[in-house]
């Protein structure tokens, strides 16, 4: 689970690590809700409007509408009338950036924050690495810009500190990660102390990923998260029920929020074939053929070993609800699984929503034979699949 930025930064505050005051602005908002914030700038404020989209990359997005005024979703504005004037600008339009796909997605709220002094721009962010098992902290000083690009031109600029999980966090993986910054003094000692409370709030709240980008030191010599992305690990939100206040379902996928509702292991994507696979690791072999195979899936689909037929039912109107969907492939390998309850969800399915696309199943396993009586008896066109190349090879040129 994604949160917004605002949303990270309240959770930062809660473990005493350094944000900037700041408050969210929708389009009922007006000039009196950043008065109190202008009031804690001092004689010359100075603000910071951001668009708040589960999006990297807002800096240097694009608004899809003319009147969403000049510049991308992070904007710097002198007074608070500007502030107000630029937030409304951005409410309620659609943002491009580099990660929401040319669809971009829709800003319903902004963030707005006090601006700062900036000596110095850093990376740092902590994540599950599963290749060690333990949580890893990632750190730059060269932050404020794409640490993929960084990684590519000068990977020895970037360093990872591993945390033993049996360990824990010491303030000698505090001092590591204030040495690869190159911090010192008080800067240094703020460092250690903060990444302790960061890894603790890593860990308290079952997160995946915690990225600051940039952390920066102000001319005080103190460090300031000015930015923030967090997830969470969704399977461990029982043991955080408060965080499941912070979805924000309008920033989902909506058919990967229906295939939520029905326990559905499903992701969109950008091809032209739908999948139904039962198991993960098929459902990412049935993806790779299709590709060796001259095409794209349309999505990844686990319906699981423990499907029903409603179940399957469910899956394949959410696969044809999507309109890229030129071809579906049902790949089942029963094992738990039976392939007459897969078959039985296939006709229920085309029967309901109807079939306007090529269908090619492929069924091996439990109860192999009485799946393809049943898709045989139904009276629909359905092309059978002796293997899964076979069935890759059909579906593909079926579409094309």
């Amino acid at each position: 689970m994604n949160i917004h930025e605002f949303q990270g930064k309240s959770l930062l505050s809660q473990f005493d690590i350094p944000v900037q005051p700041g408050i969210v602005l929708d389009l009922q908002s007006n000039l009196a809700s950043l008065k109190t914030l202008a009031e804690q700038a001092g004689e010359e404020p100075v603000f910071a409007v951001k668009a708040q989209i589960h999006a990297g990359g807002r800096g240097k997005g694009k608004f899809k509408e003319n009147d969403a005024g000049d510049g991308g979703g992070v904007r710097i504005s002198k007074n608070a009338n500007d502030a107000l004037e630029e937030a409304h600008k951005m409410l309620g339009k659609t943002l491009v950036t580099k990660q929401t796909g040319d669809g971009g997605k829709t800003v319903n709220k902004v963030y707005v924050e006090l601006g700062c002094s900036i000596v110095k721009e850093f990376y740092l962010a902590l994540l599950v690495d599963r290749s060690s098992s333990s949580v890893s902290f990632v750190c730059s000083r060269k932050g404020g810009m794409d640490i993929e690009k960084v990684a590519e031109e000068n990977p020895t600029d970037i360093v990872t500190i591993i945390v033993d999980p049996a360990e824990r966090f010491s303030d000698h993986h505090g001092r590591k990660i204030a040495f690869a910054l190159g911090l010192k003094d008080a800067a240094f000692k703020q460092c250690v102390q903060m990444t302790r409370n960061l890894y603790n709030l890593f860990i308290e709240k079952n997160c995946d990923m915690i990225e600051i980008n940039p952390l920066i030191m102000t001319k005080n010599n103190s460090l300031i998260c000015l930015d923030c992305k967090m997830s969470f690990d969704s399977n461990a939100l029982f043991k955080n029920k408060d965080l499941e206040t912070l979805r924000d379902i309008t920033e989902e996928d909506p058919k990967e929020l229906e295939a939520s509702k029905f326990d559905l292991n499903y992701i969109s994507l950008d091809g032209e074939i739908g999948c139904m696979v039962n198991g993960a690791g098929l459902a990412m072999a049935t993806m790779d053929i299709i590709k060796l195979n001259g095409s794209e899936p349309a999505n990844f689909l686990d319906v699981g070993g423990g499907a029903t037929k409603e179940k399957v039912t469910e899956a394949f109107k959410i696969i044809t609800s999507d309109k890229n969907v030129k071809g579906i492939l049902v790949n089942i390998f029963g094992g738990i699984m039976r392939c007459d309850v897969i078959a039985e969800g296939v006709v229920q399915a085309t029967k309901e929503v109807g079939l306007k696309v090529p269908l090619v199943v492929r069924l091996e396993g439990t109860n192999v034979e009485e799946g393809k009586e049943i898709i045989e008896q139904s009276g629909l066109n359905v092309i059978t699949a002796d293997n899964l190349n076979d069935a890759a090879a059909k579906i593909v040129a079926q579409i094309k």
